[in-house]
């Protein structure tokens, strides 16, 4: 699966957005939501949902404010906290004061948080195996190169903006 040929006639990789583009955003979209709420459907989860999510975030931001976790999340900062401090009841994430403003906290996760997040995400990703054993091996493959590709496009859109040389 190349990011330099076509797919639905649209040119991908040259940075041009086409209406094919916004039906298979729209459709992988839509996809992924459903596998996740399989994933989720089919097992019991060791923690809530949301927890789970606020967990993934703070480990892969390393730590953060509740302000930043609050507008990552689009909720109130008292929601956040809330989230925030039921999470570190269970001693999934510790406060440690902002370096950069005393009256500030930063959440990060901690060791029993990792634990238990990874717990999750092979809890959900056994949800999903049998659906992947019935795969024909071409298919596994597509499915092995477009998860590469996904990967490739999440590490773009989480890289700032390279500045263009102008002469």
């Amino acid at each position: 699966m190349s990011t330099s040929g076509t797919a639905n006639g649209a040119a991908l990789g040259n940075g041009a957005s086409t209406e094919a583009d916004s039906r298979l955003g729209a459709e992988l979209l839509a996809v992924v939501a459903r596998l996740n709420r399989l994933a989720t459907q089919r097992i019991q989860l060791p923690l809530p949902v949301a927890q789970a999510r606020l967990l993934a975030t703070i480990e892969a931001h390393g730590e953060a404010r509740i302000c930043d976790l609050a507008a990552m999340d689009h909720c109130s900062q008292p929601t956040m906290t809330t989230q925030v401090r039921r999470l570190e009841d269970a001693g999934l994430v510790s406060r440690t004061v902002d370096p950069r403003d005393a009256r500030a906290v930063r959440i990060r996760i901690t060791p029993a948080g990792v634990r238990a997040l990874n717990r999750v995400r092979a809890d959900r990703a056994s949800a999903i195996e049998p659906q992947l054993a019935r795969l024909e091996p071409a298919d596994r493959r597509v499915l092995t190169e477009a998860v590469a590709v996904l990967r490739r496009l999440l590490d773009d859109a989480s890289s700032p903006p390279q500045p263009t040389a102008t002469r």
